[in-house]
């Protein structure tokens, strides 16, 4: 019965090493569950696909912005982890920033995400697919004012 103490390191070892596996599964799965059905992309690809425009979003949000959108997308860290490291000299994207409501010459963290995208074996052309079905389930979680921040940050 003294084994009490080797009994709680064994159960905090193996709650810890059961949080690193499921930090993805953290993340909200009603968006990566929308991302693999309409696009037809595996789970890998869709988290890291969104976590890719959520990392570009971070770094271009405010942080009081960002923790909005946090709150409307469960996990948004976890995402941002499965996404692809990134050389940032990426491919050229051509029509997303004005399918996002911006203009051509804003294509510089874009670029990043082709990269990212090809990374997971993806084409560049899949940010303009993910990103309609992001910016709508952003709207749906977090209404148009978060919506328009996370569409802002993209631009």
């Amino acid at each position: 019965m003294k084994n009490y103490p080797f009994k709680r390191a064994v159960l905090i070892s193996i709650l810890t090493l059961l949080s690193s596996f499921t930090n993805t599964a953290l993340a909200d799965a009603g968006l990566i569950n929308l991302l693999t059905s309409n696009l037809g992309v595996t789970q890998q690809q869709a988290e890291g696909g969104a976590g890719a425009i959520f990392g570009l979003a971070k770094q271009n949000m405010p942080t009081s912005d960002f923790a909005q959108l946090g709150q409307a997308v469960p996990g948004i860290g976890s995402l941002i982890e499965a996404a692809p490291k990134t050389s940032g000299l990426g491919s050229s994207l051509g029509g997303v920033t004005s399918m996002l409501g911006g203009s051509s010459g804003s294509l510089g963290g874009l670029a990043a995400l082709g990269e990212s995208f090809g990374q997971l074996g993806m084409s560049a052309d899949m940010v303009t697919k993910f990103a309609p079905i992001i910016l709508d389930y952003v709207k749906q979680k977090g209404g148009d004012g978060v919506m328009g921040m996370l569409q802002s940050a993209l631009q």
